[in-house]
C-alpha cells in the first residue's frame, strides 16, 4: 500500500506501508547509526517522533528481543529506505515487520531517506504527518500545525518502583525520565544495587531512602517542560549525595542550577558523535539522542565547569559541578548502540560513592 509522509513546509515524500496502518502526526528526526536499529526504536527519548534511518538498509539481522533497551517502542513512526527481504543471524527470532506490527508503529518503506535528511539537515527538524490519504492538504497541514510533543516524560517513565541486583554493596537510586536498560545493565556490571524511580516521584523519598548514589536518567521531549522534574533535582542537587546525570538529566540538572536550554537545529542522534573530555584532552566516539542543549554561556562559572564539549558543532557535552560530586554528560555512556569508549564515565560515578 502506498504511503505518504508529509512535511511541514509542503514536501511530499512517497513510500510503502510498513507496520500498522494508522495515520500519525510526529516530529521528523534522522539517526545517523549504521547499526542498532532495534535499540534506537525501543529507546524512550524518541517519544513523540518519526525517525529516519540514514543508512539505506535496516531489518537485515531481525529482531533480537534480548537487545531491547525499553519494554516498548515509544516513536510515532519509522521511515527507512529499504527493508531488508530476510534476517540473517543465528540470534534472530523474526522479521522486522511483525515487530513493528506488534509495537503498532507505523512507517515507511522505499522513500528517499537521503533526499530526506539533508532537507531536514538544512531546514532543521520538522513537524509531519504519515497518511495514505493526501486528497485533503490543508487538513493535514492543520493536524501538522497542531501537534506538540508536549511533556511525554510522564508516558515513559515507571509505574512503580523496581529493584535491579538486590543486596549488592552500594546503592544508586536511578531517576526515570525514560531510561535505557543498558544504563542498569553498566550499574550491575560494577557491583551496585539500582533501584528505579518514576519521574514524578518526589525528591525527599529519595533522599529519605539514603541511596549511595543518585543517577538522573535519559529522556524525550523538552526539558523545560519537566516543571516537577526541575524542582526535585533542585532538591537533590543540594543534597551532598553523588550524582550522574546522562542526556535529559543532563539538561535537567543544568535547568535547575540556573541555566538555559535551546533546541538544536535538528539534534544529535546516532552512535558517532565526536566529543573531546577536556580534562584529559581526549577524543571519544558517542553515542547520543537528543535535540535539546545547554546553553555554554547561560552556566554560572561558580556552580558547573564544562568538561566535554562536542566536536562538531562546539556545544556543550558535559558538567562537573564544583564542591560538589555531582557531574553529567549529554551523550549516552551506556551507548547501545554504539561505542563503550565512555564507559569510564560509570567508573568514576561508582567510584564516587
Amino acid at each position: 500500500m502506498v504511503g505518504y509522509l508529509v512535511l511541514e513546509n509542503g514536501e511530499i515524500f512517497e513510500g510503502e506501508r510498513i507496520g500498522v496502518n494508522k495515520d500519525t502526526a510526529c516530529e521528523v528526526v534522522f539517526n545517523t547509526g549504521m547499526a542498532g536499529y532495534l535499540e534506537t526504536f525501543t529507546d524512550p527519548s524518541y517519544a513523540g517522533q518519526g525517525i529516519v534511518m540514514t543508512y539505506p538498509l535496516i531489518g537485515n539481522y531481525g529482531v533480537i528481543p534480548e537487545d531491547y533497551e525499553s519494554d516498548g517502542v515509544w516513536a510515532k513512526a519509522i521511515f527507512i529506505h529499504k527493508m531488508a527481504e530476510f534476517e540473517s543471524n543465528f540470534r534472530t527470532k523474526f522479521n522486522l515487520e511483525k515487530f513493528l506490527r506488534d509495537f503498532k508503529i507505523p512507517g515507511l518503506t522505499n522513500v528517499n531517506t537521503r533526499k530526506l535528511t539533508k532537507m531536514l539537515r538544512d531546514a532543521g527538524t520538522m513537524k509531519g504527518y504519515l497518511t495514505s490519504n493526501i486528497s485533503d492538504i490543508d487538513d493535514i497541514m492543520e493536524k501538522i500545525k497542531g501537534y506538540e510533543v508536549g511533556n511525554v516524560v510522564e508516558k515513559v517513565t515507571s509505574n512503580s518502583v523496581r529493584v535491579y541486583g538486590r543486596g549488592k554493596p552500594k546503592k544508586v537510586a536511578l531517576m526515570d525520565y525514560g531510561f535505557k536498560h543498558n544504563i542498569v545493565n553498566s550499574l550491575l556490571k560494577r557491583g551496585v544495587e539500582v533501584t528505579v524511580y518514576p519521574a514524578n516521584t518526589q525528591a525527599e523519598k529519595i533522599i529519605l531512602s539514603k541511596p549511595d548514589g543518585i543517577m538522573l536518567s535519559n529522556g524525550p521531549g523538552d526539558p523545560e517542560k519537566c516543571e516537577l522534574q526541575i524542582k526535585n533535582v533542585k532538591k537533590l542537587y543540594n543534597t551532598d549525595i553523588p550524582i550522574l546525570a546522562i542526556c535529559l538529566g543532563h539538561q535537567l540538572m543544568g535547568l535547575a542550577t540556573g541555566a538555559k536550554t535551546a533546541k538544536l537545529k535538528y539534534g544529535h542522534r546516532g552512535p558517532n558523535h565526536p566529543v573531546k573530555d577536556l580534562k584529559n584532552d581526549r577524543v571519544y566516539i558517542t553515542s547520543q539522542n537528543h535535540g535539546y542543549y545547554i546553553l555554554e554561556e547561560s552556566i554560572n562559572k561558580q556552580i558547573a565547569e564544562v568538561s566535554h564539549i562536542n566536536l562538531n558543532d562546539g556545544t556543550v557535552e558535559g558538567l562537573r559541578y564544583k564542591n560538589k560530586k555531582i557531574f553529567t554528560v549529554q551523550f549516552h555512556p551506556e551507548a547501545c548502540p554504539g561505542p563503550e569508549d565512555t564507559g569510564y564515565i560509570f567508573d568514576e560515578f561508582v567510584n564516587s560513592l
